[in-house]
C-alpha cells in the first residue's frame, strides 16, 4: 500500500460560488433577503399561491368553502336531529341537544386549537384530505351506532374534524389571495358558512320527518366522501411549506447545504409546537385588544344562530306554523346573509379610491360593514323582540321575519368583516389568530341552545330577546373605537408588529396589506 499519499490534505467538494446561487434563483423565481442570509419568494414567482392561475385558486377555494358550508349545516342539523332521537334514547331534551350540538361544538372547539397553527407549520392540504374522510366515518358511527355512546364518539370527533374548514380555510384565502381579493373571499366564506348554519335546521327537519334523525348523518357521510375524493385535485398553498419545497430542489441541485429558506413557520420540535398550540391561542386572546373584541363580538353574533334553532321555532308555532316549517323562517335570515354583497361592492369602491390615491391600505379602511352591521343588528332585534308572541298578538309573522333578514345582514357583516379585519391584523398567521376566536365561538355556540328554550320559556319571548337587543347595542361603540384606535392599537402590539414584518418580507405583495 502506498503510505506516501496519506498526508495530502483531503480534499473537500468545492462550494458553488454565489453567482451559481444567483442562476438557481433565477431559475426557480426566488431571490436573497436584504441580509443575505435566507431565500424568499420573488414578486413574480408563478408558483407562489398568490400567482396562481384563477381557475386553480377557484377549485381550490370553491371546494373548501362548500365543505365548511356543509359541515356547518351538520352542526345546526343536530338541534332537530336531537328533538327526535331523545325519544329513542330515553333522554331529556337538554340532554340530547347536549350530545348533538355542543359535543360537536366542544369538539370543534379542541380542534380550533390544535389544527391552524398545525396546518401553518406542516400544510394544509392533508390535513383538508385526512379530516374530510374521518369526518364522513364519525357521521356513519352516530347514525349506525344503537346508542348515545355511539353519537357522542361521533359527533365530538366529527366536530374536532370541522375545526379544519371551519377555521383553517381563513389562513388558505390569506395564502393565495391578496387584500383586495380577500374581501370578496372572505365575505363568501363568511355568508356560506351562515348559510350553512340557517339551512342546517331545515334541511334536518325535512330529512328526519321523511327518513329518520339517522339518515341526516347518512347523508352528511355520503357528502363528505364524495367531497374528500375532490379534495385530492387542491394544491398545497401554505407559502412557507412551498419555500421550503423548492430550496431543496435548489440544494440539491447546486449542492450548497448551507441554504436556507425564510420560513417563519419552522416549529424545531414537538415541546415547541405543544407549546404553540396551547398557549398562543389563550395568549393572542387575553393580551390582544383586537383579537379579544373580534372574537367575543364574532362569537356572540355566530352562537346566534345557535341560539335561533331552539327558540324560533316555538315562536312561529305560535302564530300558526306546523312543527315543520316552523323552521322557515330561517330562509329570512338566509336573504339577509346575501344582502351583504351591496356592501362588498361599497367596500371594493373604497379600495379603489384608495389606490388611486396613492393611499396605503390599511385594515380599518375595510370596516365600513361592521360599522353599518352593529346598528342593524341592534334594531333588527328590538325590531324582533316586539313583533312577536307573547306580548305581541296582533302583528303579521311577516313583520317580525324582516326583522330577521336585518339580524342575517347583520350577522354576516360581524362575521365577515371582523374576520378580514383580523387576518389583516395578523396576516401570515391569519389562522392562529382565528384558534383564539374559535375558543370563544365554538364555546358559546355549544351553550347557547342549551339555555335557550327555558330563557325564552322562562322570562317571554319579548323580554328574552330585548336582552340580546340591548347586548346588541352595547356593541355599537367597537366600530368607532376601531375606526380611531385600530391603529395605535395595532402599533403597540409586539405580535401584530412582528406579524407585518414577516409579511413583508416573505409575501409577494410588497406595497402593503
Amino acid at each position: 500500500m502506498d503510505y506516501s499519499k496519506a498526508s495530502e490534505p483531503l480534499q473537500m467538494p468545492p462550494i458553488p460560488d454565489r453567482t451559481s446561487i444567483q442562476s438557481h434563483l433565477d431559475n426557480y423565481g426566488l431571490e436573497y433577503t436584504p441580509d443575505g442570509e435566507f431565500i424568499r419568494w420573488s414578486a413574480s414567482n408563478i408558483n407562489h399561491p398568490r400567482n396562481w392561475p384563477l381557475l386553480r385558486k377557484i377549485y381550490d377555494s370553491s371546494l373548501i368553502i362548500f365543505l365548511d358550508l356543509f359541515t356547518t349545516a351538520i352542526s345546526t342539523a343536530g338541534s332537530s336531529a336531537a328533538d327526535h332521537a331523545r325519544h329513542e334514547f330515553g333522554v331529556e331534551k337538554t340532554l340530547a341537544l347536549f350530545v348533538f350540538v355542543s359535543v360537536y361544538l366542544l369538539g370543534q372547539m379542541v380542534g380550533g386549537i390544535i389544527f391552524p397553527p398545525y396546518s401553518e407549520a406542516f400544510g394544509r392540504k392533508k390535513l383538508y384530505i385526512i379530516s374530510t374522510g374521518f369526518y364522513s366515518i364519525f357521521c356513519v358511527i352516530v347514525g349506525i351506532v344503537p346508542s348515545i355512546a355511539g353519537v357522542v364518539v361521533g359527533r365530538f370527533f366529527s366536530g374536532f374534524l370541522s375545526a379544519i374548514p371551519t377555521i383553517v380555510v381563513a389562513g388558505s384565502i390569506e395564502d393565495m389571495f391578496n387584500s383586495r381579493d380577500r374581501i370578496w373571499l372572505i365575505f363568501l366564506w363568511a355568508m356560506v358558512a351562515n348559510l350553512g348554519l340557517a339551512l342546517g335546521p331545515i334541511m334536518s327537519i325535512y330529512i328526519t320527518v321523511h327518513l329518520g334523525w339517522q339518515w341526516v348523518f347518512y347523508v352528511a357521510a355520503v357528502v363528505t366522501a364524495v367531497i374528500t375524493i375532490f379534495l385530492f385535485g387542491i394544491r398545497e398553498s401554505r407559502p412557507s411549506l412551498l419555500l421550503d419545497r423548492e430550496v431543496a430542489k435548489i440544494r440539491k441541485e447546486s449542492g450548497n447545504n448551507t441554504l436556507q429558506a425564510l420560513n417563519p413557520d419552522s416549529t424545531p420540535d414537538l415541546k415547541t409546537f405543544a407549546r404553540m398550540v396551547l398557549f398562543r391561542p389563550i395568549q393572542l386572546f387575553f393580551t390582544e385588544p383586537i383579537v379579544f373584541m373580534v372574537a367575543t363580538m364574532s362569537a356572540v353574533a355566530f352562537a346566534l344562530i345557535y341560539l335561533f334553532t331552539e327558540a324560533l321555532p316555538p315562536i312561529y308555532e305560535s302564530m300558526g306554523f306546523s312543527s315543520t316549517s316552523s323552521c322557515l323562517p330561517f330562509i329570512a335570515i338566509c336573504i339577509g346573509l346575501v344582502s351583504g354583497l351591496l356592501t362588498r361592492i361599497q367596500d371594493h369602491r373604497t379600495i379603489v379610491k384608495y389606490e388611486e390615491q396613492g393611499i396605503p391600505l390599511k385594515p380599518e379602511h375595510k370596516l365600513l360593514g361592521f360599522s353599518i352591521g352593529a346598528p342593524v343588528l341592534a334594531i333588527g332585534l328590538w325590531w324582533f323582540a316586539w313583533t312577536i308572541p307573547p306580548l305581541v298578538t296582533n302583528v303579521h309573522w311577516v313583520v317580525s321575519t324582516i326583522a330577521l333578514v336585518l339580524i342575517g345582514y347583520a350577522l354576516n357583516e360581524f362575521d365577515s368583516v371582523l374576520a378580514g379585519y383580523l387576518a389583516d391584523s395578523y396576516l401570515s398567521y391569519a389562522a392562529s389568530g382565528f384558534a383564539a376566536l374559535s375558543l370563544v365561538r365554538s364555546s358559546m355556540s355549544a351553550a347557547f341552545p342549551l339555555f335557550a328554550r327555558q330563557m325564552y320559556e322562562g322570562l317571554g319571548a319579548n323580554v328574552a330577546s330585548s336582552i340580546l337587543a340591548a347586548l346588541a347595542t352595547v356593541f355599537c361603540i367597537v366600530p368607532p373605537l376601531f375606526n380611531r384606535y385600530g391603529e395605535q392599537i395595532r402599533a403597540r402590539s409586539k405580535f401584530a408588529r412582528y406579524s407585518l414584518q414577516v409579511y413583508q418580507e416573505n409575501g409577494v405583495d410588497k406595497n402593503g396589506y
